[in-house]
């Protein structure tokens, strides 16, 4: 047997170092989490422990082209001459914005994500603004920060409170959850979870507060209203490192405790119970959740909630995501520094409605299931689905996506391919070695991007450069000792982090009254706007299950669960029982689901798991908004209404 060392790929906050074990015959016995990076801590999460089943289940074992409503099978040369010359087509017929790169994290490698985007920036093929996820949250906190970085994970084996707001870290980060749960043990951290259902960390909470979905600015200016007026803000630190204080405290004053129980359903005495933890059990970390900015309210969420660790004397005392306070030169690996012009940028969160209306004559899709993961699924297939457009998929599995495409390339996973990945919560990096030679015909995300190139006939020397080459240039600052090559020989280092108290504003503070939220058009404060439901109608969340990556991994643990929570109130209104198949719907379209009651959701509220497939073949995000929020651009996707019947 032999081990070897590498890092998952997939887009999580725990990017977690692994232990492959092999047998004799290189096969994987086992994957377990690396007991030397201390984030990971020896574990890994259900996903990642089965990883390697995904090897052979599913796969895509060679290119295919499409013959009407079937695939046939081919080589790579004659796959790669068809998308060459169709690509080559297109662009002298309808120039590069009719060219759609519809790339996101599937695989989060430097190689595999980052390098293979020099082919479209080469040619200015139109490209997403990657707002899918997290972007309105950090561009919700870069209004008011300069940036969006904060506390990382370790930090909380050293604090007295960890709120997990909207962040249902059990399931969603296992490893930041341990370390919380650690820090409970050995010095009495007290933990707050700030959910609107009773999620599994809200189960295991010290204190649980469960607001109304849309209404966490009005719970975050009642905690900062309470604060204040008891006297428990750090003034000095707001003197020297803020600014708009007054202006906040204005606001905050409007928040009666009246008020935001009115608003939030939240008794007053648990927020009292929450401002006197925070005043009292110094310091603390603010763990806002990738969720918390996925709704109308979102960002302004995200800004307000923000505030309370910063009225609280703490530099970057919330965490959100660390990714940018690093210093990698992202732009070089992918070209598009290099380029000469800059690429057409559409809303990735429109997309459904750009693809209806045939914006675009080719997609080639990497990295991203884009026929399960947008919103407004019934307009983007309709798109895709046309003979105008022509779609190549470079995919590891026959995910949704590849059933639509006209042109299927095969991929190999992070297991069969050396990479470097870079966390986005730690700052731990090591080298990702490929365990197991490819078990399909696949090649690399370089490799076709430089072959497609090639037929192009473009000359750009920066195409064809040495991959590892481009990565060592842009990671020259990036690691407090050690270099690329220190990680080729098997070393773990750590990335260096901007100071916690640079803060690239207009005024070089934090600034609770943002001065480029006036120049945008946007208030320069949180506002809690109203939730607008429908009558009869019921809000529809969804969030992230132990077992799924997206909607990666069905191949190991079956289709995502067809079902929805509903309260036992709002069953016995709608005459509905469990396991009864209903259908929910609204104007954009129907899902029919297999209803289980439950009170761990309130009366008004149904969930369901993120990204799963309705009963009938109707994916679930056909019921969400393709309407991008106006910061960030990011979804809506937890204010979708929905109604509820029996079918």
């Amino acid at each position: 047997m032999k081990e070897v060392a590498t890092v998952c790929a997939r887009d999580c906050y725990d990017t977690c170092a692994l232990i492959i074990t092999l047998d004799e015959a290189e096969q994987i016995l086992s994957i377990k989490g690396d007991k030397k990076n201390p984030v990971t801590r020896g574990f890994t999460c259900p996903r990642g422990a089965r990883d390697h089943e995904r090897l052979y289940n599913n796969r895509v074992e060679a290119p295919f082209l499409r013959q009407g409503d079937r695939f046939e099978q081919t080589d790579w040369n004659t796959a790669l001459s068809l998308v060459s010359r169709k690509l080559g087509e297109i662009l002298n017929e309808h120039g590069p914005q009719a060219v759609l790169y519809l790339d996101y994290a599937g695989n989060t490698g430097l190689l595999t994500g980052a390098f293979p985007q020099r082919l479209w920036n080469a040619i200015g093929a139109t490209q997403t603004d990657w707002a899918l996820c997290s972007a309105s949250g950090h561009e919700a906190l870069s209004l008011h920060y300069g940036c969006s970085y904060g506390t990382t994970p370790l930090e909380l084996l050293s604090v007295n409170l960890v709120v997990f707001w909207g962040f249902n870290a059990a399931v969603s980060s296992p490893h930041m959850w341990a370390l919380a749960r650690q820090a409970r043990k050995s010095r009495g951290t007290r933990i707050v979870v700030i959910d609107p259902r009773e999620s599994r960390t809200a189960t295991d909470a010290d204190l649980w507060i469960q607001p109304r979905p849309g209404t966490d600015v009005a719970l975050a200016y009642g905690i900062i209203n309470y604060l204040v007026q008891n006297s428990q803000v750090d003034l000095d630190f707001i003197k020297e490192w803020t600014h708009g204080f007054e202006e906040l405290k204005v606001e905050a004053s409007k928040w009666t405790p009246e008020r935001t129980e009115l608003i939030t359903g939240v008794a007053w005495k648990h927020i009292q119970e929450l401002g006197e933890a925070y005043g009292n059990l110094e310091p603390s970390a603010t763990m806002i959740g990738i969720g918390l900015q996925k709704c109308d309210q979102g960002a302004d969420q995200v800004r307000a909630v923000s505030f309370i660790p910063a009225l609280l004397g703490l530099h970057r005392g919330f965490f959100y995501s660390n990714g940018d306070s690093f210093s990698i030169n992202q732009r070089l690996i992918s070209g598009r520094a290099l380029a000469d012009r800059a690429p057409r940028i559409v809303q990735q969160v429109a997309l459904a409605d750009l693809a209806k209306h045939r914006e675009f004559k080719l997609i080639y899709v990497s990295g991203m299931n884009p026929a399960m993961t947008l919103p407004n699924q019934n307009d983007f297939r309709e798109g895709i689905s046309s003979r105008e457009v022509f779609v190549v998929v470079h995919e590891t599995h026959w995910t949704k996506t590849a059933q639509y495409a006209d042109a299927v390339l095969p991929a190999p996973t992070y297991l069969e391919k050396d990479d470097l990945v870079v966390p986005w919560s730690h700052n731990y990096v090591q080298y990702s070695n490929g365990a197991v030679r490819p078990i399909t015909d696949s090649r690399s995300e370089i490799w076709v991007m430089q072959e497609i190139a090639k037929r192009l006939r473009l000359t750009e020397d920066w195409l064809y450069e040495d991959p590892w080459e481009a990565v060592g240039l842009a990671l020259q600052d990036a690691f407090e000792e050690g270099s690329l090559e220190s990680l080729r020989s098997g070393a773990m280092l750590k990335l260096k982090r901007k100071p916690r108290n640079g803060y690239p504003t207009p005024s070089g503070k934090i600034e609770f009254r943002s001065s480029r939220a006036v120049e945008m058009g946007s208030n320069p404060l949180p506002t809690q706007t109203p939730l607008g439901i429908p009558k009869g109608n019921l809000i529809l969340l969804t969030s992230a299950t132990p077992k799924y990556t997206s909607t990666q991994f069905q191949e190991v643990y079956g289709a995502i669960p067809a079902v929805v929570l509903v309260n036992s109130e709002d069953a016995e209104r709608l005459s509905i029982e469990n396991g009864d198949i209903v259908e929910l719907s609204n104007d954009r379209g129907e899902v029919k689901v297999k209803a289980t009651i439950s009170n761990t959701v309130p009366e008004g509220i149904v969930w369901s798991p993120r990204q799963s497939e309705g009963l009938a073949g109707k994916p679930q995000n056909c019921l969400m908004s393709s309407n991008p929020q106006e910061i960030g651009r990011g979804p809506r996707f937890n204010s979708t209404t929905v109604t509820i019947s029996k079918h």
